[in-house]
């Protein structure tokens, strides 16, 4: 029996293939499950700390556990520290490894939201990108660095950065230190300009106004006013950090921890189906109290998620909290409908 047991790997060797670049590593068990997801400025030198012995002597029960449960890692790289951050925030949520905490609720990274249908359009924060016909930029992994650059675009541009809807009268009718122009003389083609300028801006095309601060930097240390350059130092790291062009980071870009189709068929052997199957649903039920019961659906096409048919159901029938009556319930209503759709239409899948 001990025999036949997999001896586990020795890492450090694969340590000395990891370059020295920025990017995310992930740790798998012997499962090939991926446990751990972290960021790194520099993957060989992270990557190899983990192996060291005076590293495992020094841990905690957690990393110990973590590197325990270890058998192999693997290694992305990317173009910079914000493109780290704003991948492992992506891969702690769709692998959900054990060993991470951070990043494993719905908490997202913001984005600027600027709705052009608007008279006076604004830009705001939000965190979730909507149909809704607006524009967005981000996201962005440096939320001071974000909140910076609104402040600075608000004194550029002359734009709205904050408030809803239309102007008020002290937006129209004063200069303040938040935005340095009296909007009343200006029309709202004059104003819908600069937010196309402020757009661009958020874009990318901001090298030239970066330049300008730069030289402002530089005039401001040779004057000796140490404390107006370095303003205007963490500034342009600001700017730098917020317009720098990232990556977005999708469900299809991530890297893959399973073959569906493979696993799909796995399971058909295990279970001994006579063919593998294409469309596979799976119902749980929640009671909320004892007067709301509902039910969730969820559905797999090929091994992948269907999350356009994943369905809801409110329980009608049964009293109380009953799990199985419930079940019954909406497993037999989804087959019904199921059965009736095939014989109106032929289509034998749902």
């Amino acid at each position: 029996m001990a025999a036949s047991r997999k001896q586990k790997p020795d890492l450090q060797k694969k340590v000395h293939e990891v370059p020295h670049k920025p990017g995310v590593y992930l740790m798998r068990d012997r499962f090939n499950r991926v446990i751990y997801v972290g960021k790194a400025r520099d993957l060989r030198k992270r990557v190899s700390s983990y192996f060291l012995p005076s590293k495992l002597a020094q841990a905690d029960l957690k990393t110990r556990a973590m590197l325990d449960a270890t058998w192999d890692f693997e290694t992305h790289t990317v173009r910079s520290d914000a493109e780290s951050v704003l991948l492992e925030g992506k891969l702690i949520k769709e692998y959900r490894p054990r060993y991470n905490v951070s990043f494993r609720d719905d908490k997202r990274f913001l984005v600027v939201r600027g709705d052009l249908s608007e008279e006076w359009p604004r830009f705001r924060l939000a965190r979730f990108k909507k149909d809704d016909g607006s524009r967005y930029f981000g996201p962005y992994a440096h939320a001071g660095a974000l909140r910076q650059t609104l402040n600075f675009m608000r004194k550029k541009f002359g734009v709205l950065t904050f408030g809803r809807g239309a102007p008020t009268e002290r937006e129209l009718k004063s200069s303040t230190y938040q935005l340095p122009v009296r909007l009343s003389e200006i029309s709202a083609e004059q104003y819908r300009e600069r937010v196309a300028q402020a757009c661009d801006f958020l874009e990318g095309h901001s090298r030239e106004m970066i330049s300008t601060l730069e030289a402002e930097m530089r005039k401001a240390a040779e004057k000796m006013d140490f404390e107006k350059a370095a303003e205007l130092r963490n500034m342009v790291e600001d700017l730098r950090n917020t317009t720098r062009p990232t990556r977005r980071f999708t469900r299809g870009s991530l890297p893959a921890t399973i073959d569906p189709l493979a696993d799909v068929r796995a399971l058909a052997d295990a279970l001994r189906l006579p063919g593998v199957p294409h469309v596979m649903e799976c119902f749980d039920i929640s009671n909320i109290s004892t007067t709301h019961v509902v039910a969730s659906m969820v559905c797999f096409r090929d091994g992948v998620p269907d999350k356009n048919n994943y369905r809801r159901y409110r329980v009608r029938t049964v009293e109380g909290q009953d799990d199985f009556a419930s079940m019954a319930e909406v497993v037999r209503r989804r087959y019904s409908r199921v059965l009736l759709q095939i014989s109106d239409t032929g289509n034998r899948r749902p």
